[in-house]
């Protein structure tokens, strides 16, 4: 089995996948708080934790991380507790992953972007696709139809914005994230929530249709818009453009990614 790790700001997706190439599954997933300060023996035992017995049948890793401390403790983590002899993979720039990043400095894209661009590529292949990214920021990419990663628009993230306006508000708290009974909120919290779910929904939505408009090959019915992140499934209903949900991109792509590097080392 592979095991699949997205280190990222707010949380560290976790997948176990059986089988390889188009039989390939996930067979289990878990999301748990991103803790910039743990060490790589905290990290192991938080994973091995959760993978229980299945830990011994772990063949493989393939990881990357947006934080730059638990990158490093990736790199000490992964051959000290999951073996030397298994063929092992983090992605950080310079790993060849097939997708050409048509942008001014390639090393400044998000790995977590890169594994998002392969994943769409190979699930959705029929035309370009749109990765809309729910998480720490709303990030929205374009990928063409040839699998090229064109670049993208970032934004700060729904959590994100909830908190500075809770910090910066003396009279305005966190609320629950849910849609309110109406667009126009009959009390603050439904007027925080109609704010914050309609206004994100919005700017998501001018963003997709703003690449459609302007991008060369963005303007055809073939075009997939993809929503992936720890918050899609809030936001997916609200926007109107989203056509389809993949919770697992990013561990898809280093699934893929990881089988590349293992077919190179085979040659």
């Amino acid at each position: 089995m592979l095991l699949t790790v997205d280190v990222g700001n707010t949380n560290i997706h976790l997948g176990v996948f059986a089988g390889a190439g188009d039989h390939a599954t996930l067979v289990r997933d878990w999301r748990i708080h991103t803790e910039p300060n743990l060490t790589s023996d905290e990290l192991a035992l938080l994973i091995r934790g959760l993978l229980g017995r299945d830990v011994d049948q772990v063949t493989g890793v393939a990881a990357l991380s947006t934080v730059p401390s638990l990158l490093r403790e990736l790199r000490v983590m992964v051959p000290r507790y999951f073996g030397d002899g298994h063929h092992h993979l983090l992605l950080e720039p310079g790993v060849r992953t097939g997708v050409p990043l048509l942008v001014d400095n390639p090393k400044e894209v998000g790995t977590d972007r890169v594994a998002n661009c392969v994943a769409a590529h190979h699930n959705y292949p029929k035309g370009p696709c749109i990765v809309v990214a729910f998480g720490t920021a709303t990030v929205v990419d374009a990928i063409s139809a040839k699998g090229e990663f064109l670049g993208g628009a970032i934004a700060p993230g729904v959590d994100l914005a909830v908190e500075a306006l809770s910090e910066h508000t003396v009279t305005v708290r966190k609320v629950e994230l849910m849609p309110p009974r109406s667009v126009l909120g009959k009390n603050t919290v439904e007027a925080l929530q109609s704010g914050i779910l309609y206004g994100f929904a919005g700017q998501v939505d001018a963003l997709v249709d703003r690449v459609r408009d302007t991008v060369d090959g963005f303007d055809s019915d073939d075009v997939t818009v993809v929503a992936t992140g720890y918050l899609a499934p809030l936001m997916f209903d609200e926007c109107e453009t989203l056509t389809t949900h993949h919770p697992h991109l990013t561990l898809d792509g280093l699934r893929l990614v990881h089988e590349r590097s293992k077919q190179q080392r085979r040659r």
